[in-house]
């Protein structure tokens, strides 16, 4: 066993020898200089200023060597590693702070569609060509043609995710310990993005590092910078969020309906191109079926803002359990929730304009493939561990 007030008064002591170290050399360095700089009895002159540079190089060094001596090869090469983690520190603040008028500006053109699910682009390097591309690259620039693509894309993966094997649902008493665990779950396909674990309310060990990557996500890419704003973001995507878009697009009978006076032309492009997604799908699905976009993200903000204690462990758990009754009454399996992510990130990303939407989905339908069929000695198959709640005609037992 280790004795943590041994270990404290170790430490204390060599503090207090390094500092007495150090005075030291610094009265000696401090007698040196005077001597130099004073005229010698043995010289007719001044010491010259090369001498006097000498004289302080010579300390300097000395009290390298002392320090070294102090606290070893090891420990001195760890203060040169964090010296320049911290100069990389400062320079990714200084680059976060030119980018920020750039993020205002996009946050302005796409309202809450910049919720982008920022923690997996940075964990998955979304950004870094991954697949071979460079700045020399050509845009790829939206159109009929890509769109046409992108549309048997979303169809293929849903067709596939489909045919995945998934225990049969089961119902759920009103008290079954298994709601705790499926609301967790519904964050899933964002967790499975960000390693986050799945097997409690916190994302992640309780490290300030991780924290700050948490609350960076939440705060970048979600505009939320405490509970307040928080609640409100579960509130819009469980009581409105997609499910009402979709619906208004629905209803309109041409895209000028859904447009303002005040929109430039690219959001105006940005209407029509979701315009045309939801007349292409307008037979096959009803607004209800975007269920499983917003409460997925909501279950994921959930459990980020208890994360950084913007909500209590116990007030996430309520919070989860709305939006597993809201989702399980309008979708009947994890295959089935997963085609409604696939489909919402779609239309979302036809909103935003992003021509790699195809990618996005990619790495969409590769969490799923995890979630579903993964190796549980892996950290997969979490979905497989935990069925689906039966929906239920009259009430709980």
């Amino acid at each position: 066993m280790f004795d943590i007030n041994e270990i404290m008064k170790r430490a204390q002591k060599a503090s207090e020898q390094a500092a007495e170290t150090m005075k030291e050399t610094f009265e000696k360095s401090e007698e040196l200089a005077d001597k130099a700089m004073a005229p010698s009895h043995e010289k007719d002159g001044q010491v010259s200023a090369s001498e006097v540079e000498e004289l302080i190089n010579a300390n300097t060094q000395r009290q390298v060597e002392i320090l070294g001596q102090i606290f070893g090869a090891d420990a001195m090469n760890q203060m040169a590693v964090n010296e320049e983690m911290l100069k990389k520190m400062v320079d990714d603040k200084v680059a976060e702070s030119m980018a920020s008028d750039a993020e205002t500006l996009m946050g302005q053109l796409f309202g809450e569609d910049m919720g982008i699910i920022a923690a997996a682009l940075e964990t998955l390097g979304m950004e870094d060509e991954e697949d071979g591309e460079d700045e020399d690259d050509e845009e790829i620039l939206f159109g009929t043609g890509l769109e046409e693509k992108l549309y048997v894309i979303l169809e293929e993966t849903m067709s596939r995710i489909a045919s995945l094997p998934e225990p049969e649902a089961l119902p759920y008493g009103k008290e079954d310990a298994g709601w705790g665990q499926f609301g967790i779950l519904l964050s899933g396909i964002i967790s499975t993005l960000n390693d986050h674990r799945m097997d409690g309310m916190d994302v992640e060990a309780h490290l300030p590092v991780m924290e700050q990557q948490v609350v960076s996500v939440v705060r970048r890419s979600w505009g939320i910078d405490g509970r307040s704003g928080l609640l409100d973001k579960i509130r819009y995507l469980s009581q409105e969020g997609y499910i009402l878009k979709y619906r208004l697009y629905l209803e309109a009978d041409s895209p000028e309906e859904l447009m303002d006076e005040n929109m430039d032309w690219e959001e105006q492009e940005s209407v029509r191109r979701a315009f045309r997604f939801v007349r292409r799908y307008k037979t096959q699905y009803t607004p209800g079926f975007l269920a499983g976009w917003d409460i997925g993200r909501a279950a994921m903000l959930t459990r980020w803002g208890s994360y950084l204690g913007w909500i209590t462990e116990n007030e996430a758990k309520g919070i989860l359990w709305d939006l597993s009754q809201k989702v399980v009454g309008e979708l009947h399996s994890w295959r089935e929730f997963a085609q409604s992510y696939l489909f919402g990130g779609m239309m979302w990303k036809l909103l935003c304009g992003d021509s790699y939407a195809a990618r996005y989905i990619g790495y969409l339908a590769d969490a799923i493939t995890n979630l579903l069929v993964g190796d549980f000695d892996e950290g997969g198959g979490q979905w497989r561990s935990c069925p689906w709640p039966a929906q239920r005609k009259i009430g709980f037992v």
